[in-house]
């Protein structure tokens, strides 16, 4: 009878395992000192990134710039371009476009002589957090593809993986924060609603992988609470709970380094 009112996990068995064969692969692969001692999470706050700046380029570069040092990325060859701007779907006041043409938030590729070269939506200068998120997560494109080992479940399973992969690098409350956007917009002819998602994992399934990280880190789920969304509070906290109960941060604990991984 009690059963009756036992919550649902908040996430699936088969995501929540996902989860944990990442985190075991990343452990595995760029795991280290380079995570228990020199990664942090990284706050949303002018002591992380960037307050004054001189244009709309300038925002992204110093932005880049800030995250690749969050990361332990600096002398990591990668130069950072700005992408054509997506077509305006208003045309006028009563008229929008549908299914217009959008660029992606961001992209990775290797260029020459194995410079990684990452681009960015010019939308995003807009939205400081999906910006970090986007970056980030090309970012993490970069760290994931130096290890050579595939992903679990194989390279199809890579931007799930990689979503993963920002959070483990420390960026977990911007990838939570930046997963759904739902927002007014309006200029001087028109006003409605518009929503977007970024990324490849559900808000619920961010919030999970922070609190791996939190937990992995042995730091509290305050450290983090403040700087999310309302919504996603009581979510970090009901993952706390269930992974302390499920108690495979132990286990993840004990992953080492592999020797044949340098980067």
């Amino acid at each position: 009878m009690l059963g009756l009112f036992k919550s649902e996990p908040l996430i699936s068995e088969n995501d929540r395992e996902f989860q944990i064969a990442s985190f075991k692969w990343l452990l595995g692969n760029f795991g280290g000192d380079d995570f228990y001692k020199n990664t942090y999470l990284v706050l949303p706050t002018k002591e992380y990134f960037p307050s004054q700046v001189q244009s709309e380029d300038d925002v992204a570069i110093e932005t880049f710039k800030a995250i690749k040092k969050h990361a332990n990325m600096v002398d990591w060859p990668c130069s950072l371009k700005k992408q054509q701007g997506d077509v305006d779907a208003v045309v006028a006041p009563t008229i929008v476009v549908q299914n217009t043409p959008k660029s992606p938030l961001g992209t990775f590729q290797v260029g020459d002589k194995d410079e990684a070269v990452i681009t960015y939506n010019p939308n995003l200068v807009g939205n400081p957090t999906q910006l970090v998120a986007t970056l980030a997560h090309e970012l993490a494109h970069y760290l994931t593809a130096s290890g050579g080992e595939e992903p679990p479940g194989g390279w199809e399973n890579w931007e799930f993986a990689t979503d993963i992969a920002a959070t483990f690098m420390g960026f977990g409350i911007f990838m939570a924060n930046s997963a759904f956007n739902f927002t007014q917009f309006s200029n001087s002819d028109s006003q409605g609603w518009q929503s977007n998602r970024s990324g490849y994992l559900s808000e619920s399934e961010h919030i999970y992988a922070l609190a791996i990280f939190l937990q992995l880190k042995k730091l509290p789920s305050d450290k983090a609470l403040t700087y999310l969304k309302p919504h996603l509070r009581k979510l970090l906290k009901k993952a706390m709970k269930e992974i302390n109960e499920l108690g495979f941060i132990s286990e993840l604990s004990t992953v080492k380094l592999k020797p044949q991984s340098t980067h």
